[in-house]
């Protein structure tokens, strides 16, 4: 599985001009559980977010998304998946680019294809891959405070 992905990044030269920084195959890719691969396009640290200087953070270490923080990443989810149920301290909008995908949460299972949205809220899910080819799906996390019940902290995990 490869993620085949073109990255463009801009920024500003010394005297403030606009310009192109990165123009770029994506080559950072990881592969944290069978079936399943990832490329972290860029991210950020704090709010709000600063566009000053240039400091490339496509290769910092990051688990799903930066408490206080953004990321944004592409995410191929190929044929048989292995299984990942988790929650997020983010907010979490996913763009189905190919293929699809069944999302399944405590209550109920929905399928995504291209061109579909996801707005998912700190919300327990899982990915699957039921189809015959993978799923490639844009996601950008931003942080979030962890969702409460009643008073009760509902923990990220997974």
């Amino acid at each position: 599985m490869t993620i085949n992905i073109r990255r463009v990044v801009t920024g500003h030269d010394e005297q403030g001009r606009a310009k192109i920084m990165i123009d770029e195959m994506v080559t950072n890719s990881f592969s944290p559980r069978a079936n399943a691969e990832f490329s972290v396009i860029w991210s950020s640290e704090g709010f709000p977010i600063s566009n000053d200087g240039f400091e490339d953070p496509s290769n910092k270490p990051i688990g799903t998304f930066i408490n206080g923080g953004s990321v944004f990443r592409i995410v191929s989810f190929g044929v048989g998946v292995a299984p990942r149920n988790h929650r997020t301290d983010s907010l979490d909008y996913g763009v189905v680019m190919s293929g699809e995908i069944d999302m399944v949460m405590d209550i109920g299972t929905v399928r995504l294809k291209a061109g579909d949205v996801l707005v998912q809220r700190g919300t327990v899910h899982d990915w699957v891959n039921n189809g015959t080819e993978p799923c490639i799906i844009a996601f950008s996390l931003i942080s979030a405070k962890p969702v409460e019940i009643d008073g009760k902290p509902l923990p990220a995990h997974g």
